[in-house]
């Protein structure tokens, strides 16, 4: 790069961190008002009352709602030749709260879009903020996608609450699937002999499932709970039902995985004589994260200029995501940040965690960082050449 550009860059990136810190009060305002009302899936109602007038307050054109939910929305700003996609997510867990930290994803990311409005020429880029509801357990994304919300993105940019600071996180797919068992009811002391066991069909495939994590590759993951065991201790249950999660980094290696768990369920019927019914939810199964090379080295060059520090994973997991879904689509980053402490996700300790100030100045570092990452997409002569031809690249060596 020549000195005029490298000097730009540069000028880009101080604009993009005075904005952050100019926009802190808010941010963190804002985030400690999701984490105080949490809200489940397509409920998210306050979450966006909260952040659409900080977006709009930008310069943002706002659609609201978008894509066919009641919770998403789209902010777009600029005309550039690159389109920068920010995602925020900001629904919360059963009974928890926060303990993922989407309270910090969302402002996290409407803290990188603000930045990057204040950093550049709207002739430079293109910059759009989705609001995308939904990630725990529907997959809101997906929903997105195939609405056509990425369609005109160039990159897309996100970051997740964490113990530490990860640049490309590895992140399994996951199938979901819901079984059923139908037996025959009757006095469990008088008639057992005439009954039909759903109880003893579910215990039995859960059995199997528990066996089966022995044999599985490492980098894969089999978990379960049984969520109706029957109606009273006196009556030979005759309709019982259970959740699954099968989860793997390789796709090939998931859906092998999923034809393993299947024939447990089915074990389960055929030991006892039930009825089974299963529901996979294919249109809503994630994808695994393609993290892009080029994407995640330049946010993590930028997260160290801000004094971040990252440790690899290697093939241990995250978990998983639905932006693993728009990484299929869009090269794409899903960088974890770490919150100040090294409690787990997931917890209601992670919940208490999500509302410190230690967590709110991570969640301020990574906007900033996001943000510096967009000013070397728009700018950096090259750069999003190098970006698509990883994306395609890996896309070929992951299939």
């Amino acid at each position: 790069m020549t000195a005029s550009i490298t000097t730009a860059i540069e000028e880009a990136k101080q604009r993009a961190r005075a904005a952050v810190d100019s926009a802190a009060g808010d941010l963190v305002r804002i985030s400690r008002e999701i984490h105080a009302h949490p809200e489940l899936a397509l409920e998210e109602r306050h979450a966006v009352a909260q952040l659409l007038p900080f977006v709009r307050a930008q310069g943002f054109e706002v659609r609201h709602p978008a894509y066919g939910l009641e919770t998403a929305f789209r902010g777009e700003w600029g005309h550039g030749p690159v389109t920068i996609a920010i995602c925020a997510e900001y629904d919360a867990l059963p009974g928890i709260g926060h303990a993922c930290g989407h309270n910090l994803i969302a402002t996290a990311g409407a803290g990188a879009a603000a930045a990057l409005v204040r950093a550049l020429d709207p002739s430079q880029a293109r910059i759009v903020i989705l609001g995308t509801p939904a990630e725990e357990g529907y997959g809101g994304k997906i929903h997105m996608i195939k609405a056509g919300a990425f369609d005109d993105a160039d990159v897309a940019m996100m970051a997740h609450g964490a113990p530490a600071d990860i640049a490309a996180a590895p992140m399994y797919g996951v199938a979901h699937v819901d079984v059923e068992y139908f037996g025959k009811a009757v006095h469990a002391s008088v008639f057992p002999e005439h009954g039909v066991n759903a109880l003893d069909a579910i215990v039995t495939a859960y059995q199997a499932i528990a066996q089966l994590r022995h044999h599985i590759r490492r980098d894969a993951r089999l978990h379960g709970i049984i969520t109706h065991g029957g109606d009273a201790a006196n009556i030979i249950p005759h309709h019982t039902k259970g959740t699954f999660y099968v989860r793997s980094l390789k796709p090939w290696y998931l859906e092998q995985l999923k034809q393993r768990v299947k024939a447990c369920f089915e074990a389960g019927a055929l030991a006892t004589g039930c009825e089974m019914k299963l529901d996979w939810h294919e249109d809503q199964e994630y994808a695994p994260m393609l993290s892009n090379g080029p994407l995640a080295e330049a946010y993590q060059r930028n997260g160290e200029e801000l004094g971040k520090t990252f440790i690899e994973l290697k093939d241990l997991s995250s978990g998983s995501s639905d932006m693993g879904n728009v990484s299929q689509v869009v090269p794409s980053i899903h960088p974890n940040f770490g919150v100040g402490s090294p409690t787990l996700t997931h917890t209601p300790e992670f919940t208490a965690v999500a509302a410190t100030d230690a967590a709110h100045a991570a969640m301020l570092q990574t906007a900033a960082a996001l943000a510096m990452t967009g000013v070397d997409v728009a700018l950096e002569p090259g750069l999003i050449g190098r970006i698509k031809a990883d994306f395609a690249a890996r896309g070929r060596r992951e299939a």
